[in-house]
């Protein structure tokens, strides 16, 4: 029977067509194995992330000259204050209504980890805590089971414009770990480990390793019930600017494990195989060394890499837990407690103009920081 239905395959010429397609495929599945960018995005005001991650925000905003109250001295007339997301004039006030950025809000099981590029941020929350953070701090907070905070923008230069740039990245916290006691921590920039290197033509770069490990550098991690706080998991955090047509390779991590990179600012980026245009995303495979041109012009971008969660995710709105079940029990637990109130005179709160960096944490301890 087998061999009647090969002679006929082999009469037909079908034999060698179906040998040719099993190549094709195995080619096909070969190529597949061995490409290293799986997806090309385009990025959009929320950035869409891979697990653990939860999503990323990039805030650019050029704010004009601030008044006696740190809010703009112009440019509010024609705003839907308290929600004002249309980029007019180059900034917007969010849901500020005097000074731009996020009145109290709550938040329950995961983390923030908000890095300010350029401008500040006025940090307070519903344990007492206070912060002003920026020019390329980061600060870390696991809400955990429960907590309110504010992020207010204060213009503080009065004689000139004020430029605010930041990412927001939210990281999920694992089930075990949604109902621990909530805490911020403060990496500030003259902590953060830097590599500044060139590339075989002479052409530099600049990496900013803002949580993980790198080649001989280690970032000072979070919190301790962070997923970032445990080895195995790999998360890597960074941020990378090169001169134009500089070549860099980054390392492979492990299989299995999540990578993506954010490409804001430039022309053109090849990763491996792919071209990236502006504003674009490329999703790599784990387990692949990264080798990456710039093109004409100075390139930005970010990267976030770690170990999945593998968990039930159930996002309502600040809230983000494993079932709807726990986002019920959560809004109850907030409509009954406030997550502990707010002790604050606004829900906007800034601090004392003169103040620069500072953070003073629920325990009573404060940091300073000298104006550079």
């Amino acid at each position: 029977m087998e061999e009647n239905r090969r002679n006929f395959l082999k009469k037909s010429g079908l034999l060698a067509s179906a040998a040719a397609l099993t190549g094709l495929t195995a080619n096909s599945k070969n190529m597949e194995e061995k490409k290293t960018v799986l997806k090309v995005r385009a990025l959009g005001f929320q950035w869409e992330t891979q697990d653990p991650f939860l999503f990323c925000v990039h805030h650019e905003d050029h704010y004009p000259e601030g008044n006696e109250e740190m809010g703009p001295k112009s440019g509010l007339e024609g705003r839907n204050l308290g929600s004002d997301f249309m980029l007019k004039d180059g900034w917007r006030m969010y849901h500020g209504k005097k000074i731009p950025g996020f009145p109290s809000h709550p938040h329950r099981g995961f983390e923030t980890i908000t890095v300010v590029r350029d401008g500040f941020i006025d940090h307070a929350d519903s344990l007492g805590g206070a912060a002003r953070y920026g020019h390329g701090d980061v600060q870390w907070m696991t809400t955990g089971k429960g907590i309110q905070h504010s992020e207010m923008f204060p213009l503080r230069n009065s004689d000139k414009k004020n430029r605010l740039e930041l990412f927001q990245i939210w990281l999920n916290l694992p089930k075990k770990s949604k109902m621990v006691d909530p805490y911020f921590k403060m990496n500030w920039s003259e902590d953060v480990p830097v590599f500044h290197r060139a590339d075989t033509d002479g052409n530099n770069y600049q990496i900013e390793l803002l949580a993980g490990e790198l080649w001989d550098k280690k970032a000072d991690l979070a919190t301790p019930e962070s997923w970032a706080a445990d080895k195995e998991n790999e998360v890597l955090i960074l941020a990378v600017k090169m001169d134009a047509n500089t070549e860099l390779e980054l390392p492979a991590a492990s299989e299995g494990i999540n990578r993506t990179i954010y490409f804001f600012e430039g022309d053109t980026l090849q990763v491996n195989e792919e071209k990236v245009p502006n504003y674009y995303a490329a999703d790599l495979k784990g387990d692949s060394e990264i080798k990456i041109k710039n093109g004409a012009k100075e390139g930005q971008f970010l990267l976030l890499q770690g170990k999945p969660i593998n968990e039930p995710t159930v996002i309502h709105g600040p809230f983000v837990m494993n079932s709807q079940q726990e986002i019920r029990e959560t809004i109850r637990d907030y409509q009954a407690t406030q997550f502990g109130g707010w002790p604050w005179n606004e829900s906007d709160p800034v601090h004392d103009k003169t103040k620069y960096r500072f953070a003073k944490h629920p325990d009573g301890r404060l940091e300073e920081k000298k104006e550079r």
